[in-house]
């Protein structure tokens, strides 16, 4: 093997311990060096072999090159810029060393670039071609970047190269269109695939669960169950589907198959069981997920604060504020920014000011986490709702980054309930509209509120004709349901879903039951 004229590397330090390279008989230097790098843990042990390669082996014997291709292989784990320098000395190197260097780079984080320079450079030089082994590194590199441009280049030199129908690079195709936001992309290369393995499906599942497609989720899923069957990143990927849509009974038999055809080993994994306590809390079956929860033969801080985040949304602050103490007192779990986040929200939906206080100063005092937009969030909506507006603006005047349209919005629709000065109103409208340009309605509704409860019904008029004048109209509400484990949304007024004529119908039938016990709905906020 030839090597370049750049120096050799500086004198190299042996290591304290070194490594043992036997002397067999029959003297044959590339063997012996292949034996010891076997047994090569560390750098300093790697840099011993390669200078003993460099004294004891030619670089014209046809061995040498393949013993400089398993020293770049073993110097790719151990160091990665030590792997570079080595590179950077080899004439004329074979696909699988650009293989090696370009997977080294595509795996580490600091290093997601090189690998994109080195498969160009690979390019350029024209020597060697990129193989199946090519194509999903430097893809991986390209999702991690979100370069699409170059993405997109790379899927025409894999079909160029003939990989067209290759599983692998397809596969990775698919995770770097899905990984952009490009799921229109990866679908399409999913769906022209001549083969497709269980990743191919798990890869595009991923995807849509990333981006909140839930129901295409389940779709594929209810396909990909003719041909496969599911391992544990598809139940991970589904369940979270599940949580995202409410859909309980799915999120059921996907628990119940994990208990009766699934390895032991699965149905305690951690990262599944934190998805299971999650997609029943957002369920609505809080003591499913809690039984889940204390089972858990091992949790870890998501598990944790899965259960909090529970607990909070359906109202528990004292459970989910005992599970908080038990998980920081008892199991010495140290808490991080979304465990606040689930804390602060049980306090607001329970209205616990001082204790909404109190945890706060308990995040930034005690654990020195720098509060983020959602802590600050989460205690403005409680002081306001409180009544304590003052101090909630008190506290958006300090906080480090610029309020969002939602902590604003708070604020106003505080004000809009406690008959807070309308000049107030008005200025924290304004601010929501600086915040967010694409508000929808609700700054109006909640404005028209504030002039209603002012007896300003000029004001109520102007506010409704400018929202006529932009084309605003009233969000409806929107409720989901799950029937057979299909996804229902309905929304208020509309007419659209085929069964419309007997959902109002049964609506009609409910109204009037409701009625026929006392109910009298109030309108005071309707607008």
């Amino acid at each position: 093997m030839a090597l370049a004229t750049a120096p050799r590397p500086p004198p190299l330090l042996l290591p304290s311990k070194a490594i043992n390279i036997p002397n067999p008989p029959s003297f044959d230097p590339h063997s012996r060096i292949l034996n010891s790098l076997k047994q090569c843990t560390h750098i300093s042990q790697l840099k011993q072999i390669h200078a003993l390669t460099l004294r004891s082996t030619s670089p014209y014997h046809p061995k040498t090159f393949f013993l400089y291709s398993q020293l770049l292989h073993f110097s790719s784990f151990l160091d990665l810029n030590y792997a570079l320098q080595l590179f950077n000395q080899i004439q004329n190197p074979n696909s699988f060393m650009w293989n090696t260097l370009i997977r080294a780079c595509a795996n580490d984080v600091n290093n997601k670039e090189q690998a994109m320079r080195l498969y160009f450079e690979m390019l350029e030089q024209a020597l060697v071609s990129p193989d199946k082994h090519t194509f999903p590194f430097v893809l991986k590199g390209c999702a991690y970047l979100f370069d699409v441009s170059e993405g997109i280049q790379v899927h025409a030199h894999a079909l160029k190269h003939g990989f067209g129908s290759d599983v692998y690079v397809n596969n990775s195709l698919i995770h770097f269109y899905a990984s952009c936001g490009f799921l229109d992309l990866a679908e399409k290369v999913f769906v022209k695939m001549p083969e497709r393995s269980l990743v191919s499906w798990n890869v595009l599942l991923e995807g849509f669960v990333q981006f909140g497609k839930f129901n295409s989720a389940l779709n594929l899923f209810r396909e990909m169950r003719n041909t496969f069957d599911p391992d544990g990143y598809t139940l991970q990927s589904i369940l979270t589907a599940c949580a995202g849509l409410g859909a309980f009974t799915l999120g059921a038999w996907v628990h119940a198959y994990l208990l009766k055809k699934c390895d032991f080993n699965l149905s305690i994994d951690v990262f599944i069981n934190n998805s299971l306590v999650d997609m029943y809390c957002k369920c609505g079956s809080l003591e499913l997920a809690h039984q889940v929860f204390k089972r858990m033969p091992k949790r870890d801080l998501t598990s944790w604060n899965h259960m909090i985040r529970g607990f909070a949304m359906h109202g528990r602050a004292e459970a989910a504020i005992r599970c908080f103490d038990k998980m920081i007192r008892t199991e010495r779990f140290r808490p991080n920014s979304i465990t606040f986040t689930g804390v602060l929200s049980a306090c607001n939906h329970k209205g616990m000011v001082s204790e909404g206080r109190l945890y706060f100063d308990m995040m930034v005092i005690d654990y020195k986490i720098k509060p983020a937009l959602e802590h600050y969030g989460c205690l403005v909506d409680l002081l306001a709702r409180a009544g304590f507006i003052d101090e909630a603006l008190g506290l958006v005047s300090t906080m480090p980054m610029r309020p969002d349209a939602v902590i604003w919005r708070s604020l106003l629709d505080a004000c809009s309930k406690k008959n807070t000065s309308v000049e107030l109103s008005e200025e924290l409208a304004r601010q929501v509209v600086e915040s967010d340009r694409d508000i929808g309605s609700g700054v109006y509704v909640l404005l028209s509120r504030v002039y209603a409860s002012a007896s300003r019904w000029d004001d109520v008029g102007l506010v409704r004709k400018l929202m006529t004048d932009k084309g605003i109209k009233k969000e409806p509400g929107c409720s989901s349901i799950e029937i057979n484990g299909v996804a229902h949304e309905l929304f208020a007024g509309d007419t659209s879903h085929p069964q419309t004529k007997e959902i109002y119908q049964m609506l009609k039938v409910i109204d009037e039951k409701v009625e026929s016990v006392g109910y009298s709905p109030d309108y005071s906020q309707h607008l």
